[in-house]
Formats: C-alpha cells, sequence, structure tokens
C-alpha cells in the first residue's frame, strides 16, 4: 500500500517555515507530480480531507489545488475527484527524448542537425595547433603550479576587452571568473546565491541543462512563459514576486528565439533593483545574429548592477575546450572570490593562455565574423531545403540569429516519438516538449544546423522526411 499523499509530497515537514500555506502545498505536490511520486490519473484527496489531514484550513488547499488545476497539473472530474493530470504522461516522453539526445551529443563526430555546437568543419585547427604549440613553449615553472582560480589574468583581460567592444560590457577584468563552461558556471552561482527553496525565475521553456543543474541545488523553479517579446516580466512578478533570482536568455531566447524586448528589458531592470534579486543574462550565441543589428546585452543596461553576465567559447570556438566566463557585480566580487578559494582549483593554464593569445592577436573577432556568414547561409539552405521536401507538412519558425531552426510538422504525432524517429536513422534533432517545465507544452523538433553545409541541406532533408515517414532502413 502506498504512502499517503501528504506523506509523499513532504506537505507536513513544511507547515514550519515561512511561506504561505497555500504555497507549500502548491510546491510541494508540484515537484511530487515532477518527481513521480505522483503518477499521471492517479487521483489525489480532496481538499476536505488533505485539510484534515494537515492540520489547515480547507480553503487555504482549495487555494492550491485551484492554481495547480489552471496551470494543468490536476484535473477535476466533478463526483469521480481530483485527478493528476494523465496528459503529464507527455512528461516521461519527453525525459526520453532528453536521454536519447544527451546520447547522440556524446559520440565524438557531429550528428545532423545535433543541437548546440558550433561549425566544427569550418574550425581553424592549424592556427589553433600553432599557437597551442608557441603557448607551451612559453610555460615557464610558475605557469605549471596551481592555476589562479579566478582565471588566467592575460585571460580575463581579453574577455574584458572584447566584451567592451563586442557587447558594451564594461567590466574590469577583476569582475570576471573563468569556468568550465556555463553549466559550471551557473552551479557556482547558484551555491553562491541559493539557498534551498529560494524561488528563481526561469524561461518557459528554457534550457533543460540549466533546469537541472538549478534543481539539484534545491531552488524551487518558477516557469515564467514566453511570447513573442521574451520572457512575461509581469507574470514572474505576480507569481514570485520575491524571488531571488531570475534566468534569461535576452539576446536570443533559449529555445525558442525571439530577443527580450526592450520594455521587457526594463521591467526585468527594474523588478531586480526593487526587490534587490539577481539576474543571470546567459549570453550563449549573441554573435550569431544575421539579420539586422544583434540584440544589445542586458548587462550594458544595467545602472544598478544587479546582472551576471555569462558568456561560453563551447558555441563561439568549440565545447571540447572547456571555457566560459562569467562578470560578476561589484558587490559579490568578495563573497566569490572566498567561495573561489575555497571551493575551485581553476582551469587548465594552457587551454586558458592559448585562449587568451587567439583573442589578443585578433583571431577571434575574424573567426566570429566568418561564422555569422557561414551560419546566415546554412540557416538559409536548411529552411529552404526543409519547407521544399515537406511543403505543408512543415511550420519554421525563423528568428533573426541563433545556432537551429525550430519545426513544427503536422501528422506527426509526438516530438519525443519524431526525435526516436529520427535517431534510429541517425539524426540529431531535440523534442521542443523536452525544454518545458510545466505540463502545458508545444511539439516540434530543434534541428541545429551549423554543421550541416549548404550542399548537404537538401539530401538531410530527404533524409528527416524518410526517417519520420517510416521509410529509412
Amino acid at each position: 500500500m502506498s504512502p499517503p499523499v501528504s506523506a509523499r509530497i513532504g506537505a507536513k515537514s513544511l507547515i514550519r517555515h515561512g511561506l504561505p500555506l497555500q504555497e507549500q502545498i502548491y510546491r510541494r505536490v508540484r515537484a511530487a507530480i515532477a518527481n513521480g511520486q505522483l503518477s499521471p490519473g492517479e487521483r489525489v484527496p480532496s481538499a476536505r480531507a488533505l485539510a484534515g489531514e494537515l492540520g489547515v484550513a480547507r480553503g487555504t488547499v482549495d487555494a492550491a489545488y485551484a492554481r495547480l488545476i489552471g496551470e494543468g497539473y490536476l484535473l477535476p472530474r466533478g463526483a469521480a475527484g481530483t485527478v493528476v493530470s494523465p496528459a503529464l504522461h507527455a512528461e516521461q516522453r519527453a525525459a526520453d527524448g532528453e536521454r536519447t539526445a544527451i546520447a547522440n551529443r556524446r559520440r565524438s563526430a557531429p550528428l545532423p542537425f545535433q543541437m548546440g555546437l558550433p561549425a566544427l568543419d569550418a574550425f581553424p585547427r592549424t592556427l589553433w595547433s600553432r599557437l597551442t604549440g608557441q603557448m607551451a613553449r612559453r610555460l615557464g615553472p610558475d605557469m605549471l603550479a596551481y592555476p589562479d582560480p579566478a582565471g588566467l589574468p592575460a585571460l580575463r583581460e581579453a574577455i574584458s576587452a572584447y566584451l567592451a567592444v563586442s557587447r558594451g560590457v564594461a567590466c574590469r577584468p577583476e569582475q570576471i571568473m573563468v569556468t568550465g563552461g556555463y553549466q559550471d558556471a551557473l552551479a557556482f552561482l547558484a551555491r553562491l546565491l541559493l539557498r534551498p527553496d529560494d524561488a528563481v525565475w526561469f524561461e518557459e521553456p528554457g534550457y533543460f541543462k540549466a533546469r537541472r543543474v538549478l534543481q539539484a541545488v534545491g531552488a524551487d523553479l518558477v516557469p515564467v512563459p514566453v511570447d513573442e517579446q521574451g520572457m512575461q516580466v509581469g507574470l514572474g512578478a505576480t507569481h514570485a514576486p520575491r524571488a531571488r533570482l531570475a534566468v534569461v536568455t535576452p539576446a536570443h531566447q533559449s529555445p525558442l528565439g525571439m530577443a527580450l524586448s526592450l520594455a521587457r528589458r526594463e521591467a526585468l531592470l527594474a523588478w531586480a533593483d526593487t526587490t534587490q534579486a539577481w539576474i543571470l543574462e546567459d549570453d550563449y550565441d549573441s554573435e550569431f545574429h544575421y539579420v539586422g543589428r544583434k540584440p544589445p546585452a542586458l548587462k550594458s543596461l544595467d545602472a544598478a548592477d544587479r546582472v551576471i553576465y555569462a558568456g561560453s567559447f563551447s558555441k563561439t570556438l568549440f565545447p571540447g575546450l572547456r571555457l566560459g566566463y562569467v562578470v560578476l557585480p561589484a558587490a559579490l566580487i568578495e563573497r566569490a572570490t572566498v567561495v573561489l578559494e575555497t571551493e575551485r582549483h581553476g582551469e587548465d593554464t594552457l587551454r586558458q593562455m592559448v585562449a587568451a593569445e587567439f583573442m589578443l592577436q585578433g583571431h577571434f573577432a575574424r573567426h566570429l565574423k566568418r561564422m555569422r556568414g557561414l551560419y546566415g547561409a546554412r540557416q538559409k539552405a536548411l529552411a529552404d531545403a526543409l519547407a521544399e521536401t515537406f511543403g505543408a507538412e512543415v511550420q519554421l519558425s525563423l528568428q533573426r540569429g541563433g545556432m537551429h531552426l525550430l519545426a513544427r510538422f503536422s501528422g506527426q504525432g509526438d516530438d519525443a516519438d519524431m526525435m526516436r524517429r529520427a535517431a534510429a536513422s541517425g539524426l540529431a534533432p531535440l523534442p521542443l516538449s523536452s525544454q518545458y517545465l510545466g505540463s502545458r507544452r508545444e511539439h516540434g523538433l530543434l534541428l541545429g544546423f551549423t554543421n550541416i553545409p549548404e550542399p548537404q541541406a537538401d539530401a538531410m532533408a530527404q533524409r528527416l522526411l524518410r526517417a519520420l515517414h517510416g521509410q529509412d532502413h
């Protein structure tokens, strides 16, 4: 016999702390559904029964249930009671899709449509190898010791100069912390800023790996829907006005691709200033903008110094480099330094030396300019090929920048199932539904185009058509 719902959601253990009781019940039921402790279709106790078991007013449980019903987690069935929404079986299919996509990405060679990779065929490997040899010969005994946990000074200076020119972010090198990539930076910042159950605004849909890092440290993720102007800041302020952190991708929203509008940027900055919250700006692919001027960094508008800016060389250079960086507000530097010295050992010195030299000699800026032209052409080639191959069966969402396309297919069913059919044919799209935290999800395939040369676009579109139609053996 399974334990009662109140035991599975841990509600009794939470009545002690300061959140409103209705909020506590809402969060714990939602978490129990997400964790699989409450299954789709399972009946939950009546509001009267749960209120009696928890020793709270019935109206408190009614309010929590009403919110869960409104968000699609629970489904009222009249005399049959209230059940966990049967539609939530999509959650499991989306999770399966994530696991398959991750397994695909672990292969050594990029697969067609694989997300998150720059054009590896166009990287200047000969130049990089030459710089690596030069930097290796410069290694002195002092550089063989433990590296600075905040990063090589030369690399921090190069990043500072680049950000000032390219992104309008004025910062000193001592504000910059070099990391092992974005997820490493996020884990560090979560330990620095968050306590268990701190509320964090998170874009809905949003980058699933970042979501999992925050969930691992016990953050209470508040899904804030996005529309054509990006994160709906007003909804975040309504549902979690005292959140500790907001995580956003303002240049190209991940995964839908739109830019955060100026009005929303101003509203987000005003909220953070008023509540003394922090904003984490993930500027992962802002350099790859193909129509008009690229959106400015949110940090460039940050008069109150509440924005933590994060960048990564995984998208601009190559992921095997395993280097990223964050720009810390002045108020966080002292505390971050203490944590750095006790918890981090720093990144590999030689890798940092090569990256710094690549930037200082002007190769980085030239590489980005070349990639913008290449990606714009590859994006158009794949979009044209998909439209020609699928016709009315596909609807493409084309944004002004980014490294992938969003394709919605009619008559193909669940996107996690589509992903599995594609994976069986050696293709690696990602299901859009896997990027959602809540139960309401849209479906489509996220198709990386950066590693599909223009002459191969038609063949890749045909290959995807055969895979989805079950014709590719």
